[in-house]
C-alpha cells in the first residue's frame, strides 16, 4: 500500500485547519494533542501555524471503553491543560481517526477538566472503520486500510507513517 508523504499531510491540515477556524470565527484556540501521536501533530502544527500558546496534552488511559477488559495502559502519563478550558475554544488532534473510540474518550477527559464554548477536532488521516457517529472537522487525508490493519503514525523527527497487520 502506498502510502502519503506524513509532511504532505501536515501541510493539507494545516491549511484546512485555518479554515475551519475563519469560518468558526475562531481567533485564539487552546491547541489539545490526545497522547501520543495527537501531541506530536499538534506540535507541528503549532510550529506551522505559528500559535504561541502552550499545547495540552491528553492521556485518555482512563476513559478507554476497553478499561475493564485490557487493564491499565503500563505508559499513563498524566494529563496536561495549561490553561483554563471553561468557555474556550479548543483544536483537539489526533494522529489517525479509526473506530472514533479514542475521540470519544478524549471528550470525557476534556469534560473532565471543564465545559469549552467548541471543539475543532483535527486529524493527520481519517480512515475506514468508523463505529461511532464521529467525525473530524479538518484533515489531512482519508484512506482506506482495511480491516485486520492498523496505521502507526511514527515520530516525530522524521514523521513516517507505516501499515501493522494487527487487531483492528
Amino acid at each position: 500500500m502506498d502510502l502519503p508523504d506524513p509532511n504532505a499531510l501536515l501541510d493539507r491540515l494545516a491549511a484546512r485547519l485555518v479554515e475551519v477556524l475563519a469560518a468558526r470565527a475562531i481567533n485564539d484556540p487552546r491547541v489539545v494533542g490526545i497522547h501520543t501521536g495527537g501531541v506530536w501533530v499538534a506540535h507541528e502544527l503549532a510550529r506551522r501555524l505559528r500559535w504561541a500558546a502552550p499545547i495540552g496534552v491528553l492521556d485518555i488511559s482512563f476513559h478507554r471503553d476497553d478499561f475493564g477488559r485490557s487493564g491499565l495502559n503500563p505508559a499513563v502519563r498524566p494529563s496536561n491543560l495549561p490553561w483554563e478550558i471553561d468557555g474556550r475554544d479548543l483544536v483537539l488532534i489526533d494522529d489517525v481517526l479509526y473506530t472514533g473510540r479514542t475521540v470519544r474518550a478524549a471528550l470525557n477527559e476534556l469534560f473532565d477538566w471543564g465545559r469549552p464554548a467548541q471543539v475543532v477536532l483535527a486529524t493527520l488521516i481519517e480512515r475506514d472503520g468508523r463505529e461511532l457517529p464521529i467525525a473530524a472537522d479538518a484533515v489531512g487525508a482519508c484512506l482506506e486500510v482495511g480491516r485486520g490493519r492498523l496505521l502507526k503514525l511514527r515520530g516525530p523527527d522524521p514523521f513516517t507513517l507505516g501499515v501493522v497487520e494487527g487487531r483492528a
